[in-house]
């Protein structure tokens, strides 16, 4: 098979051959025509090109009756898409907007809500629930899906928690650091049946019936540096009894400097009626230098993670059928805390450890 090729049309042949970033089934079809008018055998080039006869004596033949046009595949039979791709865009758009936008008064979209909002708009002929869910799961947008998210307006946010993880990633050497805080209306909760153990290939059961027997708070104190816990439970979270705890831990902590990290509850600092705070320091020999988080940012506060961990152990499946109950569980766990687990955390902050 023997083709003639014009000045020009081995030229548009070799450059298309020559580029890098084409498409794949172009630059093949230019190379076999070229073959074939340099005088290669169609066995030969269909060896070469890892194809079969056919499709050479197929393509050098469209070659020939339509010229370069013709290495370019025919329109595909079938339904046009329903969906154009600028109506996929304003589909992706509009999920990354409010519903308000819209006019609409829930908080959250569905796929049928979103689906409705982009047609009355005009910005969507027609388009179902089930294209909408398609659509977004190919831009990997979940707009259904929602984290809580807690905005500090401290204008002195950055000055406070750079103090804060400095306190953190550089303990001062013979001063304790001190992560204090109350975990308050913690409720003593008994299930209508004990919980169901976990067997194979089935989870563990837990009854959604339960009992409340009331409430108690618990007073902690994490120390940064070894993780040991000092605890206190009460009925109630007021200011003496918060200051009460207090005197338990400077009785244990007896060094000339202390550091505490508080956040801003109105019993942790002095307020207009009183200096309660400088008043209790002063009475302790003004031992304590009390490092506040910033407002709405008590998350620095690393006792926040012990608490979570209080949460997941002992409080969430926890079967207590008094007050008295809950006291003796959370008394139990913070002994075999110190005792076997105790541990200062690997703190991180935006997602970046902490390292010395």
């Amino acid at each position: 098979m023997v083709i003639q090729l014009s000045r020009e049309d081995r030229a548009a042949l070799e450059a298309i051959a020559r580029r890098g970033g084409g498409e794949a089934r172009l630059h093949r079809r230019a190379c076999l025509v070229l073959l074939a008018a340099d005088g290669e055998s169609v066995a030969s080039i269909a060896r070469r090109l890892g194809t079969s006869r056919a499709r050479v004596h197929e393509w050098a033949g469209r070659f020939q009756t339509h010229r370069l046009d013709g290495l370019h595949d025919q329109p595909r039979a079938g339904r046009p898409p329903a969906i154009t791709p600028l109506e996929r865009h304003q589909v992706v758009a509009a999920a990354c907007q409010s519903p308000g936008t819209f006019g609409l008064s829930a908080p959250q979209w569905t796929h049928e809500t979103l689906g409705q909002a982009v047609v009355s708009a005009g910005l969507v002929r027609a388009i179902s629930a089930a294209s909408v869910g398609r659509i977004l799961q190919e831009a990997e947008i979940k707009p259904h899906r929602v984290k809580q998210w807690c905005h500090s307006d401290d204008p002195a946010f950055q000055e406070k928690m750079r103090e804060i993880v400095d306190l953190y990633v550089h303990l001062p050497k013979g001063e304790p650091v001190l992560s204090i805080d109350e975990k308050s209306g913690i409720q003593a909760l008994s299930r209508r049946r004990p919980l169901v153990p976990a067997a194979a290939g089935c989870a563990g059961r837990f009854e959604f019936e339960y009992r409340r027997h009331g409430t108690g708070c618990l007073f902690a104190c994490f120390n940064v540096g070894t993780g040991h816990i000092l605890g206190r439970c009460t009925r109630q979270r007021t200011r003496s009894d918060f200051l009460a705890f207090l005197d338990h831990v400077a009785s244990v902590y007896r060094q000339r400097r202390v550091h505490v990290v508080l956040d801003n509850l109105n019993t942790h600092r002095d307020t207009g009626q009183g200096a309660y705070m400088t008043d209790w320091n002063r009475r302790h020999g003004d031992r304590f230098v009390f490092h506040y988080t910033p407002t709405h940012g008590s998350w620095l506060n690393q006792i926040e993670l012990w608490f979570s961990i209080l949460v997941r152990r002992i409080l969430r499946y926890g079967d207590f059928f008094s007050v008295d109950d809950l006291v003796a569980g959370i008394e139990a766990f913070i002994g075999r805390w110190n005792e076997t687990e105790a541990h200062p955390f690997r703190w991180t902050y935006e997602g970046l450890p902490l390292v010395r």
